[in-house]
C-alpha cells in the first residue's frame, strides 16, 4: 500500500472516529505515520496543523495551500526572470515549477469534488454534440461498436463510423468508387467483407468468388491486386496458394511496390512483407525473385546503372541474401559465414559487383536480420 493511499484511508478513519485501516500496523505506528506526513504537508502548505486536522475540510484547505504555494513560486520565478536575475539555463527548473503547479491544481480539484468515480458515471453520448460523440465512438472496433449500438443505436449505426472501419481494414474495394443506392449501408458492407475474408482464409478461391458475387470487387487482375495489397486480414499461407494459381494477379501485385531509393535488402524485406516467401525453395520462389529483380531495376535505373546491376545480377544477390540470412539466424548452423567468405562467394557468381557493395549487404543482414522473416 502506497503512502498516499495510507494517508487517504487514515483521513477517513480519523474523520469517522473508526480504527486505523488494516495493513498500517498498531495504533502507535499509525499515529507516528500521521504526524510525520502531517508535518511534511504543513511545511509545504504553510497551514498550521491545528487548523488542518484530519477532516475533509482540512484536506480541502491542504489542497488549496499546495496550489497557492506553487502558484506563488511560479509568479515569483516569472518576475525574477523578467528582471534578469536568472541565467539562460533556468528554463528547466521553471518547467518543473509549472508541473508542480499543475499537480497542486489537480489535487485541489480532486479534494474539492469529493465524489467517487461511480457517482459520476459515463456521460450519455446523446447529450453531447454529434461530432464529439462520433469522434469518441470512432476509437472502437467493430465488435465494440456493435455493443455500443445496444445503447446508442442511432449514433453507433452511423455510416461515417462504418465507412472508416471498412476503409481502414480493406483499403481498396471497387464498390468504394461507385454510386451507391439510397439504401446502401457501410455496416452491411463491413459484415460482407468480414465474411469474405474469413471464407478466403479457409478457401481462397471461394472467398474471392463470394466477394465478386456480392459486387464488392471487380474480377479484374489489377483490382484484385489492389485489394490484396491494401488488406491485412488475409492469411498469408492461403494468399500464397491463390497467387501461385493467379500469376496475372501476382504480376499486378508486384507493380504496386515502389522500391525507389531503397537499399536492396530493405526492398527485399518490404517485398516479402506483402508477398510471403515459401517455406522451401521451388519454382514459386524463383518466380518471386525474378519479378522482384525486374521491378527493383525498373524503380532504380540510375543506381543500378552506376553499380553495374542488371536483373540477373540482382537475382543472384537476392539468393545470396536469403542464404546468408538463413546461415546467420539459424541455430542449427554452428560455423557462421564470415564477411570475407560472403564477399568471395558472391563475387564468384556476380563478377561486376564491387567488393564494398557486397560488404554493405553483409552488414545489413548482420545488423538488421533476416530478409524473409
Amino acid at each position: 500500500m502506497t503512502r498516499g493511499k495510507c494517508l487517504l484511508l487514515d483521513c477517513e478513519a480519523a474523520a469517522t472516529g473508526g480504527p486505523p485501516p488494516k495493513g498500517l500496523g498498531t495504533r502507535k505506528e499509525h499515529n507516528i505515520l500521521k504526524q510525520k506526513t502531517l508535518g511534511k504537508l504543513n511545511r509545504r502548505t504553510g497551514v498550521p496543523a491545528v487548523d488542518i486536522g484530519w477532516t475533509k475540510c482540512g484536506l480541502r484547505q491542504m489542497g488549496q495551500g499546495l496550489w497557492r504555494v506553487v502558484r506563488n513560486q511560479q509568479l515569483q520565478h516569472r518576475r525574477y526572470r523578467e528582471e534578469g536575475y536568472y541565467p539562460g539555463g533556468h528554463d528547466r527548473r521553471l518547467a518543473a515549477s509549472r508541473k508542480q503547479a499543475q499537480i497542486g491544481i489537480d489535487i485541489y480539484h480532486i479534494l474539492r469534488v469529493g465524489r467517487s468515480k461511480e457517482e459520476h458515471g459515463f456521460p450519455d453520448l446523446e447529450l453531447l454534440p454529434p461530432e464529439l460523440s462520433l469522434t469518441i465512438l470512432s476509437y472502437l472496433n467493430a465488435t465494440d461498436l456493435c455493443l455500443a449500438s445496444c445503447v446508442w443505436q442511432d449514433l453507433a449505426n452511423d455510416d461515417v463510423l462504418w465507412q472508416g472501419l471498412c476503409k481502414s481494414t480493406w483499403g481498396h474495394c471497387s464498390i468504394y468508387y461507385r454510386d451507391h443506392p439510397s439504401n446502401f449501408s457501410y455496416r452491411k458492407l463491413y459484415l460482407q467483407l468480414d465474411e469474405g475474408s474469413l471464407t478466403f482464409n479457409a478457401n481462397p478461391h471461394e472467398g474471392m468468388d463470394y466477394i465478386f458475387h456480392k459486387g464488392i470487387l471487380d474480377n479484374v487482375p489489377k483490382e484484385i491486386a489492389k485489394f490484396i495489397f491494401y488488406t491485412r486480414t488475409l492469411n498469408w499461407k492461403k494468399l500464397r496458394i491463390y497467387l501461385d494459381d493467379r500469376r496475372d494477379v501476382l504480376d499486378e501485385l508486384v507493380t504496386l511496390h515502389n522500391f525507389s531509393n531503397q537499399f536492396l535488402p530493405n526492398a527485399l524485406r518490404e517485398f516479402f512483407r506483402h508477398i510471403h516467401a515459401p517455406e522451401e525453395r521451388g519454382e514459386y520462389l524463383e518466380t518471386l525473385i525474378t519479378k522482384f529483380s525486374q521491378r527493383f531495376c525498373a524503380c532504380n535505373p540510375v543506381v543500378t546503372r552506376d553499380l553495374g546491376l542488371s536483373p540477373d545480377a540482382v537475382y543472384v544477390l537476392c539468393y545470396s541474401l536469403i542464404l546468408l540470412s538463413i546461415d546467420l539466424n539459424s541455430p542449427h548452423v554452428k560455423n557462421k559465414m564470415s564477411k570475407r567468405e560472403f564477399i568471395r562467394n558472391t563475387r564468384r557468381a556476380a563478377h561486376n559487383i564491387s567488393e564494398d557493395f557486397v560488404g554493405h549487404l553483409y552488414d545489413n543482414i548482420y545488423l538488421v536480420g533476416h530478409v524473409a522473416a
